[in-house]
């Protein structure tokens, strides 16, 4: 009678590995992985034998002294046990703390009422319209999305330098504990010192709130500022999901009209307890307002008692090197709330944004946003403190800069070629740009087709408060994930599906 096989005999190393394995981990790193997966699942129970390390690196076709650190490391961690003489086993308590995995049978019993999530949510905000990116966006290859990673333009070695630096014993030390309302004091520094001043912006450390990016930055405002008949004006077209926002506190949202300068100032402002604004790169048409309607508008809005909520994304992408100054610079009556992000221009699942408020105003944000998640993640926050700190993140945005005036400049050149029918709002920094399609052209239905062709666009319709035959032949157009080198090919094959849109 045979005795029954080890459980790790039973094992198919070589697949799991495979499967399991994080091809971004070292081949120690995919061993660990691979053999925690197996004993967490279950494959290899407590006290079974693990593969010798000569037997399991002949099986994976790796060295030996790899998969002997891996086990030493996955000893130390409690995972397996070492026997003399006898090899590596898996721990007996490896899996005291874990509850049963098996998943219950849901009893279908006519005698209970079933749970129906639809009338219990109070709130359904998958049904807003809301900018739609296709999953594959990023493997098409004419992506003209809006602001959206560029792995080619990635600062990787600075920033893996930041992050290093930021493990060091003192700095864990500083953020590894929860800061509960608080936030990282070298990073509101040197937005204190770095950021803002470029903007013509000051503000003291206590007026300065980190946030999860900035659309984490106008949801804090909106719960706590507004109610259910709070007048709140908005750009029209405007940010999606700055209204998707909105909406959710107030039924009153007052579309404001917008023109080659940006908002439009006209008396409906005074009717306003808030206005958001995107004066430096309006979205999504991406003109700049200037000077002389800055200012018109700050008068207004301090003698209606209105306050003024400025996302100033993408400040620093202005072409002509000769940015206007935030509307925040210009606020003589405190009328002003800044909201800015650092991480959109090059990484934006980075999320960190910021808010400028009064000081009153930055103490209940905070406390609202401990309500919410106690506080961003101390360690981006200090790693991006040293970015800026070491000047990687001014270089960033000047090479960056420079770049996108190249790709505005190759985009409109192509569009005049291929689409000279279209009209197009002069670029003058930024990332994207809009274009008004001829009348009778359903720019959905354009980038249904052309996604089939591997050219991504984003409709125009969504920024507009009320969707509309007057809206439905606008699109905007982004170039910062793609090279320059290919922005007149996708032009050319989005000119080819139009024509056979406008021919049907």
């Amino acid at each position: 009678m045979h005795s029954p096989a080890p459980a790790s005999s039973a094992v198919l190393w070589p697949t799991l590995f495979e499967r399991v394995g994080d091809s971004s981990l070292s081949l120690q790193g995919r061993i660990r992985q691979m053999l925690v997966s197996a004993i967490l699942s279950g494959h290899l129970p407590a006290g079974a034998p693990v593969p010798s390390s000569r037997l399991l690196a002949d099986s994976l076709g790796i060295a030996r002294n790899t998969v002997v650190f891996a086990y030493q490391q996955l000893v130390s961690e409690g995972y397996l046990v070492s026997r003399e003489r006898s090899g590596h086993f898996v721990a007996d308590d490896v899996l005291d703390s874990h509850v049963g995995e098996q998943r219950p049978d849901v009893i279908d019993d006519a005698g209970y009422p079933k749970v129906s999530w639809d009338q219990r949510v109070v709130f359904h905000p998958s049904r807003q319209r809301n900018i739609v990116k296709p999953e594959s966006w990023q493997s098409q290859p004419y992506p003209f999305v809006y602001a959206q990673f560029d792995a080619s333009q990635f600062p990787t070695a600075e920033w893996r330098e930041c992050c290093t630096r930021a493990l060091s014993v003192l700095d864990i030390r500083s953020w590894a504990p929860d800061l509960i309302t608080n936030d990282d004091p070298a990073l509101i520094e040197e937005i204190r010192s770095q950021v803002l001043p470029r903007r013509g912006v000051w503000a003291d450390k206590e007026e300065i709130v980190i946030t999860v990016g900035a659309q984490h930055a106008l949801y804090l405002l909106t719960d706590l500022l507004m109610h259910n008949h709070t007048v709140v004006g908005m750009e029209d077209p405007g940010y999606p999901d700055a209204r998707n926002t909105f909406t959710r506190r107030t039924e009153r949202l007052m579309p404001l009209a917008v023109d080659d300068e940006g908002l439009r100032i006209t008396p409906a402002i005074k009717e306003c307890d808030y206005v958001f604004v995107t004066p430096s790169h309006h979205c999504p048409t991406s003109v700049t307002m200037p000077l002389e309607r800055r200012k018109t508008l700050l008068e207004l809005a301090a003698k209606s008692d209105t306050i003024i909520i400025e996302d100033d994304y993408e400040t620093e992408n202005r072409y002509d090197s000769n940015p206007t100054p935030a509307l925040k610079s210009l606020d003589k009556h405190g009328r002003v709330i800044y909201v800015g992000s650092l991480s959109k221009s090059f990484a934006p699942g980075l999320r960190i944004g910021y808010i400028v408020a009064p000081q009153e105003l930055a103490h209940e944000l905070r406390a609202l946003r401990r309500l919410m998640l106690r506080h961003p993640s101390a360690y981006i926050q200090r790693a991006f403190s040293l970015f800026i700190s070491l000047g990687h993140y001014h270089s960033l945005l000047r090479r960056l800069s420079h770049l996108y005036a190249q790709r505005a400049q190759a985009l409109t050149e192509a569009i005049s070629t291929f689409l000279p029918e279209f009209e197009l709002v002069p670029i003058s920094g930024g990332s994207s740009c809009w274009l008004k399609a001829p009348p009778g052209t359903d720019t959905q239905e354009l980038a249904n087709l052309a996604l089939q062709e591997g050219v991504v666009i984003e409709p125009g319709h969504v920024f507009y408060h009320r969707p509309g035959p007057g809206n439905n032949n606008y699109l905007r157009l982004g170039f910062a994930s793609i090279d320059k080198e290919r922005i007149p090919a996708g032009i050319e094959r989005l000119a080819a599906v139009y024509h056979v849109l406008k021919n049907t």
